[in-house]
């Protein structure tokens, strides 16, 4: 592990118990408080994604918009959002997902993707991967390309970047945390 990957493990937060028994919620709110931690990690994806041929960032609600904003802006491509239903004003598309105890959905804008866009899908965190799984069907019903899944953390043990994989989409995440 690099000290850039110690550094920013130690500024994150875990809570457990939260929201229920049995959960280790991993926190990224202290790193929006830590100028180096969150320029750290800010770096490593524009370094990732910077000769690449991704052509827009579609992020996933809501803690992911504050990091892919600023690889938007240093890579000089579109951000578009991917919501929870009922939010985003406009025609929309949405897809459904299954949770745990339910089923959520996201959704788009109709005219935020097009054919022949290469879409990096962005989200804080991979848990069971429904959510950018759902992400990844609406980018694809607009017509565009998924060019790879990025998320900050990956909990592995919850198998959703594997899901995610298995479906034909790259994974690329900075950490992983162990448990759930």
């Amino acid at each position: 592990m690099s000290y850039d990957e110690c550094y920013v493990k130690s500024v994150i937060r875990t809570i457990p118990d939260w929201p229920e028994p049995g959960v280790q919620f991993r926190d990224i709110t202290p790193l929006f408080k830590d100028p180096k931690a969150l320029r750290m990690i800010s770096d490593a994806f524009i370094q990732r994604y910077i000769d690449s041929e991704i052509t827009h960032i579609a992020s996933i609600d809501a803690r992911g918009f504050l990091i892919s904003s600023i690889m938007a802006y240093h890579l000089n491509i579109p951000l578009v959002l991917v919501r929870k239903k009922g939010k985003l004003p406009g025609e929309t598309i949405h897809q459904e997902y299954k949770l745990e105890y339910g089923t959520a959905a996201v959704e788009m804008q109709l005219d935020a993707v097009t054919e022949g866009d290469k879409v990096l899908v962005f989200d804080d965190l991979i848990a069971t991967g429904g959510t950018i799984l759902a992400a990844c069907s609406l980018i694809k019903e607009l017509g565009a390309e998924v060019y790879e899944a990025a998320a900050l953390i990956d909990l592995p043990d919850l198998q959703g970047s594997s899901k995610i994989q298995d479906a034909g989409v790259p994974v690329h995440s900075l950490l992983a945390f162990e448990g759930i």
